[in-house]
This record gives C-alpha cells, sequence and structure tokens, in this order.
C-alpha cells in the first residue's frame, strides 16, 4: 500500500520517491491547479517543484531543498513560526 497522495500516483518514479521520502520526513505533499507539487510542513517555508519535470536533476534538487530547509531549522537560523 503506497502513502503517496491520491494526486501524484502514476506519475515518473523520480517524483514518487521524492514525495515518499518528503512524506517520511514529516512533510505534506500536495499538487496545485497550476500543476506544480508543494510539499509543507508547519514552520517551514514550501517548497515547490514541477509536476512533470523536464530535467533529471528536478528530484535531486528538491530532495536537497528538503535536507538544507531541516538542517538550516536545527542550527536555527531560517526556521518560521
Amino acid at each position: 500500500m503506497s502513502s503517496l497522495p491520491t494526486s501524484l500516483r502514476g506519475t515518473k518514479k523520480s517524483l514518487q520517491e521524492l514525495a515518499e521520502f518528503a512524506i517520511s520526513q514529516g512533510w505534506a505533499v500536495h499538487r496545485t491547479n497550476g500543476g506544480h507539487v508543494k510539499l509543507t510542513k508547519g514552520g517551514y517555508s514550501p517548497i515547490f517543484t514541477s509536476f512533470t519535470p523536464s530535467d533529471h536533476r528536478a528530484g535531486l534538487n528538491a530532495r536537497a531543498q528538503l535536507r538544507r530547509a531541516q538542517a538550516t531549522s536545527r542550527d536555527g537560523d531560517s526556521h518560521v513560526e
């Protein structure tokens, strides 16, 4: 059984892996009306990525943004309340 939101099922494997990683880290994954994926977590700025990325690194870049957001929060710098 997948933990992916219904709106993300059937997408490219890289996007599915990104969503599963985000969910495992406590982020909520939503699809916007504009065709993007929005990753949200209380106290953090939202992170957006394309639903249909043309660059093979898009998923890796979004994953890096998630890690940086959480690392910054642990250091106490840019955590938004």
